[in-house]
């Protein structure tokens, strides 16, 4: 692609080109100060390059992706920094090393680009520009420097290089010799965790601050094992060094995938496994295995493999970018280096032919320039006598004429996933035509603003933690005993907000360590109904509700892990409702990212978010509003259409039919989502339930300013849930003091009569008066269109996080029915809080939820 335009320069997130532009500006080739200015790129380049002339700069990174934990980013745009400075006459020397000067100005340069690119990286990624082995320190400001008198420290380090006396070239070998540098697949975003690492030191947190004074104590160890070339200490260092200090800090730095790798190797190699090195603020990225040196090239071979296996096994739990690699490592002596190719030799890597020249293939011959032609004849002499584009002719073919998709006639093609999962094309026209023609939206979703909103009154809610709930007590244990109660799990979704769109089984995700090692989502509410059951002396039906994306993943999952060896029944309910992803309408962008509430950031990052949401608009209307979202993966492209489907889902799919075979007594059941970890089939208030004789009773907490999307309130005189979704007035959610945790008592009965259905229909299975009675209530209640963020992976390890519209409705909605009669209680916020963000792990670890959820369990 190329640059245009000024403006174009300065538009970071218009295309992929946002590292080479903050190159190119940091370079000083375009300065800063230009921006904004109306001067136009042609005159600049004119004065620049000469008359019609450009510069073309050209990036390669060998299939590491975004998030690697390898430093890429920084070091790259360093290295484009460097070769702009070179070619300007910047340095004192075309090729070859820079000098202490032009490293520290290279430095400088890429923090700059970074800041102005709004990527967020730091200094601690820049070694690659020193040669071999540096030590980055951190400097106090002093009387010459800008930052005196405004921050204690310097904004640049001070880097040590370490000659060959302080550590020899025996060590350096034999460092080589061992060490084994692999990339585990996985590739998050790891500014929230560098956030808590700042915040736990602006904190001067205690157990975080010894851990930091013992992770100094253990780097100074390091520097002399090095020193001495005994590998094998310095790999006991960097494991005590990633199990002690760096996990008091960052508890999330390891994984479930990481610590698996780790047990397998260890136990593969036993004594001659020396140590495991973690790169970068987490792990399953970027990381380093040190083994015995005559065991290397066996180790290769195998942790490959080790590692592209727990990746299969855990690829629906965890988000992975791309099949683990192993790489090859040795230690650069030069740091950033420059080079000049002449002749034959003047090459560029063979990726970058396949891209440039199939454009230039179709272009007729007599229209071709001279230095297309030259291109053309290098790229053909290459061809036959160089190894490295031995099959480049072939590859060229398949960019000029791609495969067909072959997965359009797999067993996952998106017409047959629609088909088997119960997709309404009539009802999906509907909402097409609705959402184009502006009667539904996110504008719409809102009640009208005439709405009274209204906290409800202490008589309008009961609080448990205030009831002498003795008698409810027994109420519940005497139900439990006699297997009243059955546990319904929603574990429908696919996580977007936990993965950032990455589409995994949040229900798998091995999230926390809880006895000793990584419980998933599943597992642990599992361990809370084994508890509750074998207290009762009684076991407790369970049942997870699935949906396209999970249902297969889970009983796969579930088999492989022998169900956790729970020992009541234990169930999936598939569901049989799905929906097909949109384009979403500029309007709905629009009224997203300016009528919603925004975190308010700096002025870089601000532009370059302003940046990212101008190209998503002309995506959505080059792409066409409201029409199919179909350009990824199947799965992708799927939604599932709200959790109030989940209950009927229950009814059509048998599986309350099952249940109610299976134990003829069941009277109630237990509903809650997958995130909210701290319910649990409570005797009291299971017995509280009953003895209210009311259809659904839901269970509130006392409102955070972290718990938004609605809340209990009383409108018209009726206290009921609203969704954050139907506010008429953003600031109406604050007036409201309980916040929904979904989880729901439900009179099994009662529920049925809702849907003119009775015990003896479910039994007999009569698939069409269901299906009558859910569609009657369904008509009842609002539709809701939402934004969900869905990744696109593309290349090796690259991928796009894209606006999808889909819509839903919720099972809160029915509160506000008539037909059936709904109570509200308030629980202790251990018991009602989701979570729903991974940043909300630490805070949940530490003020000892985690420890209350681990008492609750059995495992």
């Amino acid at each position: 692609p190329t640059t245009p335009s000024l403006a174009d320069v300065f538009d970071f997130a218009k295309d992929y080109l946002g590292l080479l532009k903050a190159a190119i500006i940091a370079s000083g080739i375009i300065p800063p100060g230009i921006e904004g200015s109306g001067k136009s790129l042609a005159e600049l380049l004119n004065r620049l390059v000469g008359p019609n002339r450009g510069i073309e700069i050209i990036s390669s990174v060998n299939d590491i992706p975004k998030g690697s934990r390898l430093a890429v980013s920084t070091n790259l745009l360093a290295a484009l920094i460097s070769a702009c400075m070179r070619a300007t006459g910047q340095t004192q020397s075309l090729t070859g090393e820079l000098t202490e000067n032009e490293r520290r100005l290279v430095l400088a340069r890429a923090i700059l680009g970074e800041w102005i690119g709004g990527s967020g990286g730091g200094w601690q990624d820049s070694g690659g520009v020193w040669p071999g082995i540096k030590l980055i320190e951190g400097e106090l400001a002093g009387d010459t420097d800008p930052e005196q008198g405004i921050s204690r420290g310097r904004l640049m380090p001070k880097h040590k290089v370490f000659n060959h006396k302080e550590i020899p070239n025996s060590a350096r070998q034999a460092l080589t010799d061992s060490l084994i540098l692999v990339h585990g697949g996985m590739a998050q975003n790891v500014g929230p965790i560098l956030e808590m690492v700042t915040e736990k030191y602006l904190l001067r947190s205690s157990e975080e601050w010894r851990a930091r004074q013992e992770a100094l104590d253990l780097l100074d160890q390091i520097v002399t094992a090095l020193a001495s070339g005994n590998i094998r200490e310095l790999g006991r260092l960097t494991t005590e060094n990633f199990r002690g200090p760096l996990q008091t800090i960052i508890p999330w730095a390891t994984n479930h995938f990481t610590e698996t790798l780790i047990d397998r190797v260890s136990k593969k190699f036993g004594e001659d496994f020396w140590g495991f090195w973690m790169l970068g603020g987490m792990s399953g990225g970027g990381m380093g295995f040190i083994v015995e040196p005559s065991r290397k090239q066996e180790a290769l071979n195998i942790i490959h493999d080790m590692m592209i296996q727990t990746k299969r096994e855990l690829e629906n739990a965890l988000p992975f970018a791309m099949d683990p690699v192993v790489y090859d490592f040795a230690i650069n002596p030069h740091g950033t280096f420059g080079q000049i190719h002449r002749g034959d030799d003047a090459l560029l890597p063979p990726p970058y032919y396949h891209l440039a020249l199939a454009d230039t293939l179709r272009t007729p011959p007599e229209k071709l320039s001279p230095t297309s032609r030259a291109e053309l004849d290098q790229f053909a002499r290459a061809c036959r006598t160089n190894s490295t584009f031995s099959s480049s002719v072939e590859s060229l073919f398949e960019t000029l004429i791609p495969h067909a998709d072959n997965e359009a006639n797999g067993d996952n093609s998106l017409s047959k996933l629609l088909a088997e999962n119960g997709f309404d094309q009539r009802q999906h026209e509907g909402i097409r035509k609705d959402l184009f023609e502006g009667r539904i939206g996110l504008a719409q979703n809102r009640l009208p603003p005439t709405t009274l909103i209204e906290d409800v009154s202490p008589t309008e809610i009961t609080d448990f933690t205030k009831l002498d709930s003795k008698k409810d007590l027994v109420v519940g244990e005497r139900s439990l005993a006699n297997g009243e109660v059955a546990v319904i799990t929603l574990a429908a979704g696919a996580g977007s907000r936990w993965t950032q769109g990455a589409g995994v089984c949040k229900a798998l995700h091995p999230f926390v360590r809880l006895g000793e090692r990584h419980r998933t989502f599943i597992e642990t509410h599992l361990g809370k109904s084994r508890k509750r059951g074998h207290e009762a002396g009684s076991t407790i039906p369970h049942v997870f509700t699935t949906s396209y994306l999970t249902h297969h993943p889970t009983r796969q999952f579930l088999d492989t892990v022998q169900d956790y060896n729970y020992p009541g029944p234990l169930r999936l309910s598939q569901g049989r409702s799905v929906g097909l992803r949109m384009i979403p309408t500029v309007s709905d962008l629009r009224f997203a990212w300016e009528e919603m509430p925004q975190q308010v950031l700096d002025e870089q990052q601000q532009k370059m978010r302003d940046s990212v949401r101008s190209a998503l608009l002309k995506w959505a209307q080059s792409t066409g509003e409201a029409t199919d979202y179909t350009d990824n993966l199947p799965l992708q492209c799927l939604h599932p259409v709200g959790h109030f489907y989940e209950v009927p889902n229950l009814l059509l799919n048998g599986t309350l039919a099952d249940l109610l075979i299976d134990r003829p007594q069941l009277k109630t059941l237990m509903l809650h989502n997958i995130d909210t970890l701290g319910a649990d089939v409570d005797p009291a208030l299971l017995g509280h339930h009953l003895a209210s004789k009311t259809g659904l009773t839901f269970e509130v907490i006392t409102r955070r300013l972290e718990d938004r999307g609605g809340g209990l309130a009383s409108i018209g005189g009726r206290p009921r849930l609203l969704e954050g979704l139907a506010m008429p007035r953003e600031e109406d959610e604050f007036i409201l003091s309980y916040y929904n945790s979904m989880t729901t008592w439900i009179d099994i009965d009662k529920l049925l009569g809702l849907f003119g259905l009775t015990r003896d229909d479910i039994l007999a299975r009569d698939e069409k008066k269901i299906l009558a009675g859910i569609r009657k209530v369904a008509s009842t209640l609002p539709t809701y269109v939402t934004l969900k963020e869905v990744k696109k992976r593309w290349g090796h390890g690259q991928e796009d996080i894209f606006p999808v519209t889909q819509f839903e409705k919720l099972w809160g909605d029915l509160t506000s029915l008539s037909d059936i009669d709904s109570k509200f209680i308030v629980v202790p916020r251990s018991r009602g809080q989701q979570l729903k963000d991974p940043a909300q792990l630490d805070s949940w670890l530490r003020d000892g939820s985690a420890n209350h959820i681990e008492s609750l369990c059995l495992w």
